[in-house]
């Protein structure tokens, strides 16, 4: 579609408040809108189909006049412990993408670091998803999205075995409760079967779905099965990709917030941080919601960004029963929106996970819960298991996505600015296709750097991390051998979870320790229970305080600024 025609259908549709203009390789859209509905929808108009312009990105540079974008949240740290640094590599952002590319590029002798701006991995859009592996049933042919979720789906078995993350294929159920969609459904699986190379996508009948879920819906007539797909624990695995890098020589700077670059001549010669300078010979751009903002500091700003909200609400242990794999309902009505839907996720851990939903924002950091999104997704999924109820929520979080206005990933070498690459736009299913996107990404850093030095593989690279043990699940014999070697083990500080006080002692001498309540329940899930930590979070603090020398009053929940206590209100 011609920028003429592009303009026509924006004027038509706004009356002349927006304007499209091709750029060669990119199209940017400005004006004034007062509605963020309208400016997503005036930018989607802009989006340029077929394979053939797939690289043909949308900048949104319309003028919001409905609010005001809040800017990126700073850590409180200031310190210059990175000031003068020179890695090889450069990777910003701790997400399941950067943790990931660390990772691989540890396999080579490089000098890596990763920056991340809150105080743990996983703390955005990474740590805040339904940890669903995808088999890629829903995805576009010839998109990066599906060619990548086919291969890193593939990888998840080994991935998992080698970082000893718990990973498992409970499979994907989509059911229907007309037969008048049979026919139709039919064709879509023998397209995805065999156009779409999805092998494992297949129909089932009504009686073998209800053997295999029998909680669900007495009314769904036959269902789209894929038993590839998988669940996993999406913050354990990308804290497991950290740790691994780490302990292969990467080096991982946490509150480190990129704030500014210093381009010359196509090359980015500088990144100001708070935490210090940094002289890189090569920036990975893997910052999620805020990719579009680090391209636009190294002066290769070619795509934008628009977050999408989503929100999943978590039920207790006892609501377990009410599925048992990946479950939806689906009808034939044209939804609004990009989203895979929502569902119904048995987790690794046990409990069912409700959502999410799909609601465009302009706030990259907005993670408020709002009761209405909870509700929208408990009325589809009654469709799905008619004993759903919130009233077994124990808790519900909202994430916020990378998503770019074609709706692809971005994973290419800067346009403009030679030593860049960008790993963007990485949206559902991004932790499905990480680590294929991982490795192509490393394959780039490697090719780029190999024209200004010899790059030589890591010899003593080590795929395999020792997890912490997981007492709950351990046989009685070896759970009554570690309390004899070390009786922490026998001091339970969570009860919901199981969790002991030298499992917690782990985590504070693991190769990457985040000595903070929230760091601890990411990594062991105390206070992921019933009670939420009611009993367990001051129990967990001491141990933080006694470990690290410092006052009860010192220990935060989670980043710098998040304060438990103030100090002692006795004595």
């Amino acid at each position: 579609m011609g920028i003429d025609k592009i303009n026509k259908r924006l004027h038509d549709a706004y009356g002349g408040q927006v304007r499209a203009e091709d750029k060669g390789d990119y199209i940017v859209v400005t004006g004034r809108l007062k509605e963020w509905k309208d400016i997503v929808a005036a930018c989607g108009m802009c989006v340029q189909k077929g394979k053939k312009n797939r690289k043909k990105h949308v900048v949104n540079d319309i003028v919001f006049e409905g609010g005001s974008n809040p800017g990126m949240r700073m850590p409180g740290l200031r310190d210059s412990s990175l000031e003068g640094a020179a890695p090889d590599v450069l990777i910003i952002g701790g997400g399941i993408s950067g943790a990931s590319i660390a990772r691989e590029l540890s396999r080579w002798q490089l000098d890596i670091l990763l920056v991340e701006k809150e105080a743990d991995l996983a703390v955005q859009s990474s740590g805040r998803n339904d940890g669903e592996v995808h088999p890629g049933v829903d995805l576009r042919k010839g998109s990066l999205k599906q060619e990548y979720v086919l291969k890193g789906n593939r990888m998840y078995d080994q991935i998992c075995e080698e970082l000893d993350v718990p990973f498992r294929r409970c499979g994907q159920y989509v059911g229907f409760t007309q037969w008048r969609y049979l026919p139709v459904i039919f064709l879509y699986v023998l397209e995805k079967k065999y156009r779409c190379k999805v092998k494992d996508t297949r129909l089932v009948g009504r009686k073998a779905f209800r053997r295999a879920e029998p909680e669900l819906n007495p009314d769904f007539k036959f269902a789209i099965y894929n038993p590839g797909a998988g669940c996993v624990c999406p913050y354990g695995l990308t804290i497991a990709y950290g740790e691994n890098a780490v302990e292969n020589g990467a080096r991982i700077s946490l509150n480190t917030a990129v704030s500014d670059m210093e381009v010359k001549e196509g090359i980015i010669q500088c990144v100001h941080t708070n935490r210090g300078s940094i002289y890189p010979s090569l920036v990975i751009n893997a910052a999620g919601t805020f990719a579009e903002d680090v391209a636009k500091m190294a002066q290769d700003r070619f795509y934008s960004i628009h977050p999408r909200r989503g929100t999943n609400s978590i039920l207790d242990k006892k609501a377990g029963h009410l599925v048992r794999s990946i479950s939806s309902v689906r009808t034939m009505k044209k939804t609004t929106g990009h989203t895979k839907g929502g569902g119904m996720l048995h987790t690794v851990d046990d409990n069912v996970l409700v959502g999410p939903d799909a609601v465009e924002t302009w706030e990259k950091e907005n993670f408020a819960t709002e009761q209405a999104s909870i509700d929208r997704v408990f009325a589809k999924q009654k469709g799905t298991s008619p004993g759903l109820t919130q009233r077994d929520i124990i808790t519900y979080f909202t994430g916020v996505r990378a998503a770019t206005f074609e709706e692809d990933f971005i994973i290419e070498m800067g346009r403009r600015t030679k030593n860049l690459i960008h790993c963007a736009g990485i949206q559902s299913p991004g932790l499905t296709t990480a680590p294929a996107v991982a490795m192509d990404v490393a394959a780039m850093a490697v090719k780029a750097l190999s024209s200004q030095k010899e790059i030589k593989p890591n010899t003593g690279f080590r795929p395999n991390r020792k997890g912490i043990p997981r007492l709950r699940e351990l046989p009685e014999e070896e759970r009554d051998r570690l309390i004899r070697e070390n009786p922490d083990y026998g001091v339970i500080i969570c009860r919901c979870e199981e969790i002991s006080k030298g499992e917690i002692l782990d985590a504070l001498n693991s190769p990457l320790p985040v000595c903070t309540v929230d760091g601890i329940k990411k990594r062991l899930r105390p206070g992921m229970g019933r009670c939420q930590g009611g009993f367990c979070m001051p129990l967990v603090a001491q141990i933080i305080s006694e470990h690290e020398g410092i006052p009860l009053s010192r220990v935060k929940k989670s980043g710098t600024e998040a304060v438990i206590s103030y100090g002692p209100t006795k004595g």
